[in-house]
């Protein structure tokens, strides 16, 4: 709409109406219908377009949409109305009144942005392949700086809106981020470390890992601040991600190959028969429903020891967590089945050989 046909607009409303009041009620009408027209059309015309689409995550947008479009239109309304109030509101009631709108309609784009982001990326996550980025373990620290970046833009565009000098307070808050900055040093640098884990991923969430301090448990969850481990006692540890950047941390779940091996170690008395040995192990293994068939399970022959014929037998298990349940499970059937075959599992021994006794005196 050009000047003219505002001004002609302008003219046919005050022709309608000629007290100021009236007008400016005729205006936020017209704003209300415009906003609800268009809510209509977003609705009606492009929800229709977005349906046809495989993915929902636009049809949710969309539903998010309504909320801010109407409110923009209807609030932009009620400023055009304000402003055609002019000298009966005052000239400060009209600032105050306009601002209040404007903030409004700020913080109507800001919840939209926010909850759009969180939708997106969670669509993202769903589809790691094509995503990259967008992991399970790195969506909750994107989600959390696009909050943040948001928030502080509604803040900035909020503070323009009612004509705050932000030059100052921008001065302010790099004192003090300096002073914090002092004040909280282990803070920052766990702050730090989280974001470089989250970047690098040593580990992933749902990973089996082994700290070089003998800690071992499942990461249930990385954080800015610090990372979480539940043992396979079902305590849960809080690791601060300062000492995890700075750990060496064996990954067992890590690697192109996810499977993880076990050993079932035992010895044989000399003088057994070595094949059959063998035979018995990897049958164990074989006959076992919870071990893996690919890669298959191997037996072999390592020492020979002090006292017996230690052999080994590998196998392989889908999740690492269960390691001492395997092993257990795989040494009782190696016992039973030693006593079936009768393979004798010797024991250390030691002969003693006295020369002579002592003699008594009589």
């Amino acid at each position: 709409m050009n000047g003219d046909e505002l001004q002609q607009a302008q003219d046919l409303i005050q022709t309608i109406a000629p007290n100021v009041w009236a007008q400016a009620g005729i205006i936020a009408v017209i704003g209300l219908l415009v906003a609800k027209i268009a809510e209509w059309l977003l609705v009606a015309v492009v929800g229709r377009l977005t349906s046809r689409t495989k993915t929902i995550i636009d049809d949710r947008i969309i539903s998010l949409l309504r909320r801010p479009v109407f409110n923009t239109l209807a609030i932009f309304g009620l400023m055009v109305a304000t402003t055609r109030l002019g000298e009966a509101l005052g000239e400060q009631a009209e600032v105050v009144t306009i601002a209040i709108l404007k903030s409004i309609i700020i913080l109507s784009w800001v919840i939209f942005l926010v909850r759009a982001s969180g939708l997106t990326l969670a669509g993202m996550e769903r589809q790691p392949n094509r995503y990259n980025f967008a992991q399970k373990d790195t969506v909750p620290l994107l989600r959390n700086l696009a909050v943040v970046f948001l928030l502080l833009a509604g803040t900035y565009a909020i503070m323009l809106a009612w004509d705050i000098d932000v030059t100052g307070l921008l001065a302010s808050a790099g004192i003090v981020g300096l002073a914090l900055s002092f004040a909280a040093q282990d803070t920052l640098s766990h702050l730090f470390a989280g974001v470089a884990i989250l970047a690098d991923r040593p580990y992933r969430i749902g990973d089996m890992i082994v700290l070089d301090t003998g800690e071992r448990g499942e990461v249930t969850f990385i954080g800015l601040r610090s990372t979480r481990l539940l043992t396979r006692d079902d305590v849960e540890i809080v690791i601060p991600n300062g000492v995890m950047g700075s750990a060496k941390i064996t990954n067992e779940t890590g690697g192109e190959r996810s499977p993880y091996r076990i050993r079932a170690t035992v010895g044989a008395a000399y003088g057994s028969d070595v094949e059959q040995v063998l035979k018995v192990l990897e049958d164990i293994a074989h006959d076992h429903p919870d071990l893996l068939k690919d890669p298959a399970p191997r037996a072999r022959f390592r020492v020979f020891g002090s006292s017996s014929l230690d052999f080994e037998l590998l196998a392989w298990v889908e999740n690492p967590a269960l390691r001492g349940l395997r092993v257990h499970e795989l040494n009782v059937s190696i016992y039973k089945r030693f006593m079936e075959e009768g393979i004798t599992i010797p024991f250390p021994q030691q002969d003693v050989y006295i020369k002579e006794l002592p003699r008594q005196d009589t």
